[in-house]
């Protein structure tokens, strides 16, 4: 079997999929990438028995076939060559793939594709489709909020759930939460109204497809195991599913507010970065203080000093004096576009609302600080 094709069309393929592959050598099969040829074209596969990656790019071809080459490997192999065209060719007595690239020759250990897992990228079942900028949106603006703790394995992923045909996507580390609504050009999807929870490595391929295509229209499909994705019939992802439920997160959104706060999201972003430089490593906190037409922040670091800003606001509720983590406050607006944002509350111990009139469906929540 003999292939060729360019150096840059191979490379670019390997590092989508190499984000892939097993890091932790749980099974040595698992650091390599299975490659296939039919029809003038490559297919190049990667798994962690978790996410599972495959990516089509257009080759010549002689004779179809498949192996398993480390993926690691080749693709340093292939960052050092030059971009010109290259020829891979089996040598089914040594168990070798040859390399050539001009006066450049390697010969590369390989495994059967008999050891390869059989993976599946494709289902028929609960299709539906989004833009790849939904689905960047999707990730951007919810993502912060995941929690990075595996003891609580339900909250390591972001929730999608579909309610009022519309897909509603919820991040939540129980100190914090993003919700997000998305138009569904196909409704009734009974495993999407049931909800299921995508984990943390595939939201990042995920967000990887969407940027590679963008102004591209994304296949999506789930059943109860795997969420399906495919790009143009040229990149494809296999996503296993969080099996855990996912906590009443509605129960944490007030159903009703108080008082109302409105802000420019610029200055408020700048002011509390500043404020923040004082705050205590360890909580981050800093004060909010609201009083007429007035927002007052300050944060105190035992061993550093203090430090305080006052910046015009629109509020003429009662006074009250809030604190909160300054990291989750940042997060938050930085999932804001410019503009006017208004911070939504009930009174000091409650949690804060955020929205924006330009981004109607989305809202982020933070729960206060005790300093």
């Amino acid at each position: 079997m003999k292939i060729r094709l360019h150096t840059e069309d191979l490379k670019s393929a390997l590092n989508k999929v190499l984000s892939v592959v097993d890091k932790r050598n749980s099974r040595p099969i698992l650091t390599y990438t299975l490659i296939e040829t039919a029809n003038d074209q490559l297919n190049i596969s990667a798994t962690d028995l978790e996410v599972s990656s495959k990516v089509v790019i257009k080759a010549q071809v002689d004779n179809p076939g498949k192996f398993c080459v480390n993926a690691k490997n080749i693709f340093d192999i292939l960052k050092e060559l030059p971009g010109t065209e290259i020829e891979l060719s089996l040598d089914d007595q040594s168990n070798t793939l040859k390399l050539n690239c001009g006066d450049i020759h390697y010969s590369l250990l390989i495994y059967k594709a008999d050891d390869f897992p059989h993976l599946v990228f494709n289902q028929d079942v609960n299709k539906f489709k989004l833009s790849s900028e939904q689905l960047a949106n999707i990730i951007n603006k919810t993502s912060y909020a995941v929690l990075n703790d595996e003891t609580r394995l339900y909250l390591n992923g972001i929730y999608l759930q579909e309610i009022d045909s519309k897909l509603r996507a919820v991040a939540t580390d129980g100190h914090r939460l993003s919700l997000l609504e998305t138009d569904l050009s196909e409704n009734n999807n009974e495993t999407l109204i049931n909800g299921i929870i995508i984990p943390r490595k595939g939201i990042f391929e995920i967000k990887k497809i969407s940027e590679t295509y963008p102004d591209s229209e994304i296949e999506l499909s789930v059943d109860d195991t795997f969420l399906y994705v495919n790009a143009k019939n040229e990149y494809f992802l296999s996503v296993r599913l969080i099996a855990r439920e996912y906590p009443k997160y509605q129960a944490v959104i007030p159903n009703k507010t108080t008082y109302t706060m409105t802000t420019d999201r610029n200055s408020f972003f700048d002011a509390i970065r500043r404020i923040k430089i004082m705050s205590n490593e360890k909580s981050n906190g800093v004060r909010l203080k609201l009083s007429d037409q007035t927002m007052t922040l300050t944060a105190n670091h035992p061993s550093l000093g203090d430090a305080m800003e006052t910046m015009p606001v629109d509020y003429n509720g009662k006074e009250m004096e809030i604190g909160f983590n300054a990291k989750y406050l940042i997060d938050t607006l930085h999932s804001f576009d410019e503009g006017e944002i208004s911070l939504e509350l009930n009174n000091e111990l409650s949690p804060i609302i955020i929205k924006s009139n330009s981004l109607p469906n989305y809202l982020g929540i933070i729960m206060p600080l005790k300093l």
